[in-house]
């Protein structure tokens, strides 16, 4: 409200006032023209008001060896050859395009005997491995080189491929005992 006496004693407090209301009415009035431009056309019964997006899928790479076989037991007495088919199990699954190989490798370069007081040991080099089924010769086994079992060009059926390895040991003039190492066996995507 305009108050004379005050405009005269303070006019600039009057002119501010009205510059203040003015530009109230100013941003009241944009501010309805704008919610009024974003307000859609009334709709009649039926209209629709259609829009899309887009569903994408990514599917990653993967691979497992699953299944294999615990451990397994070659018997004989020093200079026999022991040995057995299929004595390592196991199944390949991966989706990977480009296939994958399988190998092997010892934890340690020696198997080692269960009772304590035995100084004997095996050298690594002595137990052998080659692909099951395959008929070919054998591959000493190493604990610094692994050792290519399989491999395959492409992906592995929707449940896996399934894989078998043979070993083979010449018996060496060692205690009698049970000898043991970890086999590391390792499927790798290519």
């Amino acid at each position: 409200m305009f108050t004379p006496a005050l405009a005269a004693t303070h006019p600039t407090r009057v002119r501010s006032g009205r510059a203040l209301r003015k530009t109230l009415a100013l941003v009241g009035t944009a501010g309805i023209l704008a919610v009024a431009t974003q307000l859609p056309a009334a709709a009649a019964p039926g209209d629709t008001s259609p829009d899309t997006t887009v569903a994408n899928v990514a599917v990653s790479s993967a691979i497992t060896l699953e299944g294999l076989t615990p451990s397994f037991t070659l018997t004989g007495v020093p200079g026999a050859t022991a040995s057995e088919d299929n004595a390592v199990a196991y199944t390949v699954l991966t989706n990977n395009v480009s296939g994958y190989t399988v190998s092997v490798k010892a934890d340690h370069d020696v198997l080692l005997p269960a009772r304590n007081g035995n100084p004997d040991y095996i050298p690594i080099a002595d137990l052998n491995v080659r692909p099951g089924g395959s008929g070919g010769g054998y591959t000493a086994m190493s604990s610094t080189d692994a050792i290519t079992l399989h491999s395959k060009g492409t992906r592995s059926g929707a449940n896996g491929d399934r894989y078998t390895d043979d070993y083979q040991m010449d018996i060496p003039f060692v205690a009698d005992d049970t000898y043991s190492v970890q086999l590391n066996y390792i499927a790798t995507a290519s």
